[in-house]
């Protein structure tokens, strides 16, 4: 895959995470509103697709991010919606995001 290619899957997860910062500005945002709890799960599913499509030897490349997480984190998402925590999808939206965002950002630049 060349790495115009992979720019693309790049762009789209940072633009996910972009997409999930505009629909929650806060915790009580998200709380409050399924609309925008299934918003911010919808793009925290499409990110994780997206990380699906790199190719191996470009996530060797960048350990710092957790690759196969993010991949397990998916197939939370899509299989077992029923047990959703949403204190813990918070948690990955405030702690999580704000550093894979940085790193997604480095690699894109990289590309």
């Amino acid at each position: 895959m060349a790495s115009k290619d992979n720019s693309v899957y790049i762009d789209h997860m940072l633009d996910c995470i972009a997409r999930i910062h505009e629909y929650a500005s806060g915790e009580d945002d998200f709380r409050q509103s399924r609309l925008v709890q299934d918003a911010v799960l919808r793009n925290l599913q499409t990110l994780a697709e997206s990380s699906q499509h790199l190719p191996g030897s470009l996530k060797d490349q960048y350990p710092e991010i957790p690759w196969r997480n993010i991949s397990g984190f998916r197939n939370i998402l899509v299989h077992d919606y029923l047990g959703i925590d949403l204190t813990v999808i918070w948690s990955v939206v405030e702690m999580e995001l704000p550093k894979l965002n940085g790193v997604l950002a480095k690699l894109r630049d990289e590309l």
